[in-house]
């Protein structure tokens, strides 16, 4: 019994109770979707733009969560740009604006896109958001230059170019009140006496009163909106003001023919403004819109007026003005001549100028100079008149405007006289860029030097310039003498034509100057000259020399005093350049003892011609049989061979590389330069004491220059030899018109005492940098150069006539 109660008492204490696990209860939990998904949805369902305007507004009502910001941001920006409604995306945009204002969100993540669809709107209105919405963004972003710079750079970029009519026109408005009654502006008085045709007598008491009778109680003093806007700019008292609406007026008349032809009478009155930057700049404005409108004869009696202004910038900018504005009347066109007339009297200097101007002037009003010919000739019917004097720049300047009409007006030669067919004559000969071609009674146009299959509607000069540069592409069939000739013969012909038609100027002072870099070339490698050995034969040495450097400066001229030249043209030059360098190594090597010096010289030639591989390896193809072409070729043999060897193959492949044909450009101009003052020619000496200076006013103009600012420089020589190179200061440059800068500058004169008086030299230097028209190479890093060949070539080149003045040093008083 024991045993047994002891074995149960045993089995309780030992058993393991195990308590059963509680099952966990599933709660249920509703979650709301995402904002973008949810927007998403929606503007998948919406079928129309009105059912997506419908679901974007529900979707402004209710609030966004700022984690949420991003996600509904890509959803907007998805959905814009594949909308087509204006009105949808300009609620987008809005709502961009206002999610970007969502505390603890930042907006920089958006402005990138905000800033790409800025750019490729076209509404007005969603444009006027996007600009609301990127000022939302920058307000929210941290003060950034960089970012702020960045978003002014955008607003200044959308111009309202595309502002309707109704509100540009309120911008012009100027509404005088004088006892509550409106009174006519001057415009208004001067348009409606043009009209009427006459003045009023003043025999009628209050003729020129208002006639309107007005509401007192009606009357606004005060216009709304935009109204007169151009008005406050164009009469406020700060001339940068003044500046900043001429440029404004210019830009969106541009764009609007209306608005062009109604603030005509605002810019003819800044041609009085007292400051001459404005005066400049309207009339730089006029004549930018001057396709779209037409001169009355009350403001073309204002825009003469400033023929008489004493800034020579002034006169010549109207007279680019006039070369392209249009007149309504024949008695305007008298006008315009006897003004322009009375300013040839009064500055002589503006002849060719003022003939340019006239020249324009006739072709574009044929019809009106037609009645005024016999008054302009003094012809008469019955009587024979005098021959006017050919040497008058004023009756020159007749003929031009005259001969110019003449043109598109074939019965005005039937009143020309008999000696205006000879002076007709006489100018064609010596002015071809002033007087056209006409086909005169009894008389055959002026192209019988060309041949018959040209068509005669085309230029005869420009067919004679293609023709002779089309004999020169057989140079390669003559004998050396033979192409000598030939070279000499063209040079000539283009030189001549260059003076005669001041068109073809450039183009031919171009293709003449490679003729004679290869005539140089060709004369420095005649066979005679290398048969002999150096020592006996010094004259050879020397005129290879000589001729190795002016291949060299005309290359750098054909570079850079032309504007308009073309990559293809500069791969030619460069050819050319690098075949001078051959020459100068080859005379080099035959006057040079010991090896050291020409290992050197020959590796640094050829590190040349692989610059010209690498950097002109897209143009390699059309150089076939040239002189670069065959280097390449025996590129390995030469990097292995001695000095000797190689000179003698640069000699060889010199004689037998194919001459390159020169493309020419569409539109070149040679940079050329006219020193106005000093004039050098007063036999007064300046005098001003040794040691100290005196200055020198100089004023040029410049034609056909490519950033004057950094590339013209003046130079002084002095009798001893001594060079003196002034930088003139970018505020001193001018740009009276397109093509043309003026240089007003001062140069500070120095010197020790002399015994007499003596003359320096001055005259205007092209500075350049031979680095400058290289391509840049997309497999080098950052487009980089080589440093080792071409960057450190720098020069300059005289470009203006040499103007000599006297000075006096006199020694200082003790």
């Amino acid at each position: 019994m024991a045993a047994h109660l002891k074995k149960r008492v045993y089995e309780e204490f030992t058993k393991v109770v195990q308590p059963q696990e509680e099952i966990a209860t599933k709660k249920l939990r509703l979650t709301k979707p995402s904002k973008s998904a949810a927007l998403h949805i929606d503007l998948c369902k919406a079928t129309s733009p009105a059912d997506a305007l419908q679901y974007l507004l529900q979707f402004a009502r209710k609030p966004v969560e700022a984690e949420s910001v991003e996600g509904v941001v890509r959803i907007l920006l998805e959905h814009y740009y594949k909308e087509n409604d204006p009105s949808v995306r300009l609620k987008i945009a809005s709502l961009l604006g206002l999610l970007s204002k969502t505390a603890g969100f930042s907006p920089d993540c958006i402005m990138d896109d905000a800033i790409n669809i800025l750019q490729n709107e076209k509404s007005h209105q969603v444009l006027a958001q996007l600009l609301d919405t990127l000022l939302a963004i920058g307000t929210k972003l941290p003060e950034n230059q960089a970012i702020q710079m960045r978003l002014v750079d955008v607003a200044c970029k959308g111009s309202m170019e595309q502002v309707s009519s109704h509100f540009l026109e309120q911008t012009l408005d100027k509404k005088l009140m004088s006892d509550l009654r409106r009174k006519r502006t001057a415009h208004e008085r001067a348009k409606e006496l043009y009209s009427s045709g006459e003045f009023s007598s003043g025999r009628k008491w209050g003729d020129d009163a208002p006639k309107e009778e007005v509401d007192t109680g009606a009357v606004n003093l005060i216009e709304s909106g935009a109204c007169g806007a151009f008005v406050h700019g164009l009469e406020d008292e700060m001339y940068e003001v003044r500046i900043a609406a001429v440029e404004a007026l210019c830009m969106l008349a541009q764009s609007s023919p209306s608005f062009a032809e109604k603030c005509l009478d605002f810019l003819v009155d800044m041609f009085n403004d007292e400051i001459e930057e404005v005066r400049l700049q309207s009339i730089h404005t006029m004549r930018k819109i001057s396709n779209n409108i037409t001169l009355r004869e009350d403001q073309l009696d204002t825009v003469l007026a400033v023929l008489e202004d004493s800034s020579r910038d002034i006169r010549e900018a109207l007279h680019e003005l006039l070369c392209c504005t249009n007149v309504s009347t024949k008695e305007g066109i008298h006008l315009a001549l006897v003004e322009l007339l009375k300013n040839l009297t009064k500055y002589p200097t503006d002849r060719d100028s003022i003939w340019k101007c006239l020249k324009f002037l006739g072709s574009r009003h044929p019809t009106l100079v037609l009645p005024l010919v016999p008054e302009l000739l003094s012809t008469h019917p019955f009587f024979d008149t005098a021959e006017p004097d050919m040497d008058d720049p004023a009756y020159i300047a007749v003929l031009v405007l005259i001969f110019n009409a003449a043109k598109t007006c074939p019965t005005m030669p039937a009143l020309f006289s008999d000696h205006t067919f000879r002076h007709y004559a006489y100018l064609r000969d010596s002015l071809s860029h002033l007087v056209p071609a006409l086909r005169l009674p009894g008389r055959k146009l002026v192209s019988s030097a060309v041949s018959p299959s040209i068509i005669p509607q085309e230029d005869p000069s420009q067919q004679f310039l293609q023709q002779s540069l089309e004999r020169v592409y057989s140079l390669q069939h003559l004998d050396p003498q033979g192409a000598q000739e030939l070279l000499e013969f063209t040079i000539r012909d283009l030189q001549r034509l260059g003076e005669l038609q001041s068109e073809l100027a450039g183009v031919a002072d171009f293709s003449a100057t490679y003729l004679r870099c290869q005539l140089l070339l060709i004369k420095a490698l005649q066979e005679k000259l290398w048969n002999v050995a150096a020592p006996l034969y010094l004259k050879q040495s020397d005129l290879a020399s000589a001729a190795a450097k002016q291949i060299m400066e005309e290359t750098y001229k054909m570079e850079f005093m032309y504007s308009g030249v073309e990559n293809k043209q500069v791969v030619i030059i460069h050819h050319m350049r690098l075949q001078a360098k051959a020459l100068q190594l080859i005379v080099t090597a035959r006057t040079t003892r010991g090896l050291d010096p020409l290992f050197g010289m020959c590796e640094k030639f050829l590190q040349e011609v692989d610059f010209f591989q690498r950097y002109f390896i897209a143009d390699l193809p059309h150089l076939q049989d040239s002189f670069v072409d065959k280097l390449l070729d025996l590129m390995p043999r030469l990097m292995t061979s001695k000095p000797a060897e190689v000179v003698k193959i640069l000699q060889t492949m010199l004689r037998q590389s194919a001459f390159l044909h020169l493309p020419l450009p569409e539109q070149i101009h040679k940079a050329s330069a006219t020193i106005i003052e000093p004039a050098g020619e007063s036999d007064n000496p300046l005098r001003f004491t040794s040691g100290l200076v005196v200055a020198l006013d100089v004023d040029a103009t410049l034609e056909h220059v490519q950033d004057p600012q950094n590339t013209v420089k003046v130079q002084v020589l002095y009798p001893d030899g001594q060079a003196q190179m002034i930088h003139p200061k970018p505020a001193d440059f001018r740009n009276p018109g397109p093509g043309r800068h003026r240089l007003i500058t001062q140069v500070y004169l120095s010197h020790t005492a002399w015994t007499e008086a003596c003359q320096v030299e001055v005259r205007l230097l092209l500075a350049y940098n031979s680095s400058a028209r290289i391509p840049k190479c997309p497999w080098m890093e950052g487009g980089e150069m080589s440093p080792q060949v071409e960057t450190s070539i720098e020069g300059t080149i005289p470009f203006s006539k040499p103007v000599k003045v006297y000075i006096m040093p006199k020694p200082a008083r003790r």
